[in-house]
């Protein structure tokens, strides 16, 4: 989707900055960072280790807070909400995928996408068709009733991108998602999330070292002395 199609951007960070104490040594991270993510559009963020890539994540994502700048979703600041209201906005707009799957171990592959939508409120019934459906859709429609260990590492993550999106967010955030995954089974991962981007519009900001599946994304990010520049 180009740019121009929607009128606001989904999450739009704003001259956000972000320090860190230690001791008598200030830290910057971030400073005076700008980045729009646009519905359907995936962008990776690829930078050095310790150059904020988690930390730009946390921010966009509302799990941490920056010490100046604000973060717009979905056109509305959020500076100013309560710790409730930023949970419901994660809860509902946000998803997240990490490195590692975090999936529960004692629950199946089909609960661990329930989860996210029972919390949510939504009937039992209705969680177990999404689930199905979204599981289905990544090609796990036979593992469903399966626990993260009797799961490949490969199939772990695809769960965790579904339990990601099981409550259609409009943004999706994922750290390092096939950091742990050998390249082979990296790339039929990374092939299932950017099958969703297209078929959902969500929009999606993965920060990564893996230079040839940034290379298959829409826009490519780093951070350089705290802003986010734009790479060919």
């Amino acid at each position: 989707m180009e740019q121009g199609a929607e009128d606001v951007p989904v999450v739009y960070l704003h001259e956000i900055k972000r320090r860190y104490t230690q001791g008598e040594t200030t830290l910057t991270i971030l400073d005076g960072a700008k980045l729009a993510l646009w519905a359907g559009q995936s962008v990776a963020l690829v930078a050095p280790s310790g150059a904020g890539k988690s930390t730009l994540l946390h921010i966009a994502g509302l799990l941490e807070s920056p010490d100046d700048g604000e973060v717009y979703i979905g056109g509305a600041p959020t500076s100013g909400l309560s710790d409730m209201e930023r949970t419901q906005i994660r809860r509902t707009d946000i998803g997240f995928v990490y490195q590692s799957h975090r999936l529960l171990p004692e629950f199946s592959a089909l609960e661990n996408v329930m989860l996210p939508q029972m919390i949510r409120g939504l009937k039992r019934s209705e969680t177990v068709k999404r689930a199905s459906e979204i599981l289905a859709y990544l090609g796990l429609g036979d593992r469903i009733r399966h626990r993260p260990a009797e799961l490949s590492g490969g199939e772990q993550q695809r769960v965790a991108i579904a339990r990601a999106v099981a409550n259609a967010p409009r943004a999706l955030l994922a750290d390092e998602p096939t950091g742990n995954l050998d390249p082979h089974t990296a790339d039929h991962v990374f092939q299932a999330l950017m099958q969703l981007v297209r078929a959902t519009g969500v929009a999606v900001l993965i920060a990564t070292h893996n230079m040839e599946l940034a290379g298959r994304m829409d826009r490519r990010v780093s951070l350089v002395d705290g802003q986010v520049v734009e790479l060919d």
